[in-house]
């Protein structure tokens, strides 16, 4: 898959988890949340009011360090695709 069809699937997946009205893991969240601030290149300090969450949002984004950004979409794809493959 090229950089651009990436791109595009990216985009589309950032859209379905957004328009999705339920409850997500934690687990699951801090995931995304890591890979989506890895595609974007967006690399900000968590700004949660709680610094327990902070903490570990900062260690997810440390996990992922070494994954450049289309590899970091693609996981963030695969991870909506599956969880939404095998949620029920």
């Amino acid at each position: 898959m090229t950089s651009e069809e990436i791109d595009i699937k990216f985009q589309e997946a950032v859209e379905r988890i957004n328009a999705y009205d339920g409850k997500f893991p934690a687990d699951f969240l801090l995931r995304l949340y890591a890979y989506y601030k890895k595609a974007t290149n967006n690399y900000g300090r968590p700004s949660s009011r709680k610094q327990i969450i902070n903490a570990f949002k900062t260690n997810a984004l440390f996990q992922v360090k070494d994954v450049s950004e289309d590899d970091a979409k693609q996981i963030y794809i695969d991870l909506v695709n599956n969880y939404f493959l095998y949620r029920k």
